[in-house]
């Protein structure tokens, strides 16, 4: 699948926490850039077509995402541009810390709400990645992600955002679970990060990047 971006600036933002950074990776691409390594061929664009931004961190919960995503993708955007973002939060939301987690399911929910509807506010298409199980963390914080994966997913079934989810997948998955236990409990190596990438690439990223999105106005401030 082939489709030539016919001049189009595409910039892509990609926001969220550890996983999204790639930590743990040897390799120091993560899922993202593996995503778009694998979808250059794909975008028969020249180099300077396509600017891809990783703008995770360590420990960032979906209200520290919120509070940082409209700055951060603002000054990355630009008019005129095809600018996109995508989202992955909610791991570290459904992390105990001090007998309680970091952020309530329902304020989790909030915040991504909030976030798809300011991006789609600032003309910026959005795509949305479930959270990541933390292996160590147990069944419990399994049992956390799957049920805000859950409600992620619904929130962008409403309002048309695309939806990868991965939580279910990578918490069976043997190659992402042993990296992680090797490693801090959370974070995979290599082999992990491609297992993410190729639950990205086949929950529908590839064809929401290939399609043109509304040309973005001046509201990107």
């Amino acid at each position: 699948m082939t489709k030539d971006l016919n001049g189009r600036d595409l910039r892509i933002v990609f926001v969220g926490d550890s996983f999204t950074q790639g930590v743990g990776d040897p390799e120091f691409r993560g899922w993202v850039g593996r995503v778009m390594a694998d979808c250059w061929a794909d975008l028969a664009a020249r180099p300077d077509a396509v600017t891809a931004f990783n703008l995770g961190v360590r420990r960032s919960t979906s209200a520290d995402v919120l509070a940082r995503c409209r700055g951060e993708a603002a000054v990355r955007a630009l008019p005129g541009a095809d600018n996109r973002l995508v989202l992955s939060v909610g791991s570290n939301d459904a992390v105990e810390e001090g007998g309680r987690v970091r952020v309530a399911p329902e304020a989790c929910l909030a915040n991504v709400a909030a976030l798809l509807d300011g991006a789609r506010e600032r003309g910026l298409a959005p795509l949305m990645v479930g959270p990541p199980p933390v292996v160590g963390a147990g069944a419990p914080h399994l049992e956390r992600a799957l049920a805000l994966a859950d409600g992620i997913a619904g929130i962008c079934a409403g309002r048309g955002v695309p939806f990868v989810g991965v939580t279910r997948e990578l918490a069976a998955d043997r190659v992402w679970a042993a990296e992680a236990l090797a490693g801090d409990g959370a974070h995979p190596g290599a082999g992990g990060y491609r297992r993410l990438a190729d639950l990205v690439l086949g929950g529908g990223f590839r064809d929401w990047l290939a399609r043109r999105h509304p040309v973005a106005g001046t509201g990107l401030t």
